[in-house]
């Protein structure tokens, strides 16, 4: 799978007259940069994976998508029995009271229409999505490319915090550059971050996008300082105990080039996912019957792409690591947790800011997960009565414990996570760069994480 920015690991698009398909983002270069700068790229939506049927226009049960198509379809209802969330919402912890920003370039015209319907088909209290334009954003144009692929992005990351922490207030900031390699569109989403978490807006910030390390201005050289420039957000949400995470990437042990189009062919790291100051959402395949009970252990996602993991070649292992430090040697490794993100067991999600094709899509890689896991945050703030910032600490606290207490669920099925010819992790007992700690049961995970974290 070819991608670019934003970090969709694939999408089947099921809405309109036609088309379930498979698809990602790719980027193609535009003329030539000055020395010492990554070529500048620009998104472009391509086909690149399955293509499979047309003509949804309601979403199918999970039976209906295996003997039409194939593959696993699965309701945010199912992935609240997978998860078990549904014993937290009977006690009350829905996310009430916590605010989840989401960071997209362009946003999406008609994301609280969307919210609405989707969550009307589900039978879930909407909730208002409070929009943020930082910057000078373009007016939304449905024939462009570049913004239909950061509409779908922002649907589905609303979509997703909203199913798991259904009274979590969600601001959508949407900035006016297009994130794609090296710096662009960086400094505009790290500004727009620095600037809520200064007003007090936030509790959690969810990112569903990230450039290849190597792709920054000076990485050749071992000049870094363009990474470490961009940190200051982070810095401050530390400051603020804001808790920052970010999609670990859909390629596996490996990521895309400068130009956007083909991949690294020896394993990369991304940014943010890879900043000590962030935690990284990896991705798994869910097994799950109808009802969302699981039918076997979670696997490692690797279908249309492959969740990403690796060790950083920007930053050192970070002390809470040293734990695992048999595994990720002297570097960062990511991801630090995992929650769904296969398109074979996929989301469904509504959308109807292309006119041309409203209607139900199936969406799958870590650009689901991470906005899942932010949920999962907001849950954990609202039971500890405060935020848990930082959740580091906690996090590989907590995988040492009883999972039957912690609610950590160790992924260890054997699968991997080798991508485009790179080799990549293999989910096994314990840490791995595949799926980090593993995934979770929210009903043990969030109790503990509110009792083990501490932010403000």
């Amino acid at each position: 799978m070819r991608r670019v920015r934003p970090r969709f690991g694939a999408a089947v698009a099921a809405a309109g007259a036609t088309a379930l398909t498979a698809a990602a983002l790719i980027a193609a270069p535009l003329g030539s940069a000055p020395a010492g700068r990554a070529p500048a790229v620009k998104a472009v939506p391509a086909v690149a994976g399955h293509r499979l049927i047309h003509g949804v226009s309601s979403p199918l049960t999970n039976a209906q998508c295996q003997a039409t198509w194939g593959v696993s379809c699965y309701s945010p209802l199912q992935y609240r029995q997978a998860y078990h969330l549904n014993a937290l919402y009977r006690a009350g912890v829905t996310g009430k009271g916590r605010t989840i920003v989401i960071v997209d370039s362009f946003g999406s015209p008609t994301i609280q229409h969307d919210l609405d319907v989707y969550s009307a088909q589900w039978g879930i209290k909407s909730s208002t999505v409070q929009v943020v334009k930082w910057g000078d954003v373009p007016p939304f144009d449905p024939t462009d490319p570049d913004h239909t692929g950061w509409a779908g992005e922002s649907t589905l990351d609303v979509e997703m915090a909203h199913a798991v922490a259904p009274d979590a207030h969600i601001v959508l900031v949407e900035t006016g550059v297009a994130e794609t390699e090296g710096v662009t569109g960086l400094p505009e989403m790290m500004d727009a971050e620095k600037s809520l978490i200064d007003h007090g807006v936030g509790d959690v910030i969810t990112q569903s996008f990230g450039a290849t390390e190597n792709t920054f201005p000076g990485f050749d050289q071992g000049d870094f300082s363009s990474i470490q420039k961009l940190r200051y957000a982070f810095q401050d949400a530390a400051r603020h105990g804001v808790t920052v995470l970010s999609s670990s990437g859909d390629g596996g042990a490996t990521d895309a080039m400068a130009d956007g189009s083909t991949d690294y062919p020896y394993p990369v790291n991304s940014w943010p996912s890879a900043d000590p100051l962030v935690t990284s959402i990896g991705g798994t395949q869910l097994h799950l019957d109808g009802a969302g009970d699981r039918t076997a252990p979670d696997s490692v996602y690797n279908d249309y792409g492959a969740g990403g993991g690796g060790q950083s070649h920007v930053f050192p292992r970070p002390s809470y690591q040293d734990g695992v430090k048999n595994v990720v040697g002297a570097r960062r490794g990511t991801p630090d947790i995992s929650m769904t993100a296969a398109v074979d067991g996929g989301a469904w999600v509504y959308s109807s800011y292309d006119p041309t094709a409203t209607g139900w899509d199936v969406y799958g890689g870590t650009s689901e997960s991470s906005p899942l896991f932010s949920g999962v945050i907001a849950l954990a703030d609202q039971l500890g009565g405060h935020r848990v910032g930082d959740i580091h600490q906690a996090l590989y606290a907590l995988a040492k414990g009883d999972p039957r207490f912690t609610g950590i669920v160790d992924a260890k099925d054997g699968t991997n996570n080798s991508y485009d010819g790179v080799t990549g992790y293999t989910a096994v007992k314990g840490y791995d760069m595949a799926t980090g700690v593993g995934t979770l049961d929210a009903s043990r995970f969030v109790p503990a994480l509110a009792l083990t974290a501490w932010g403000r």
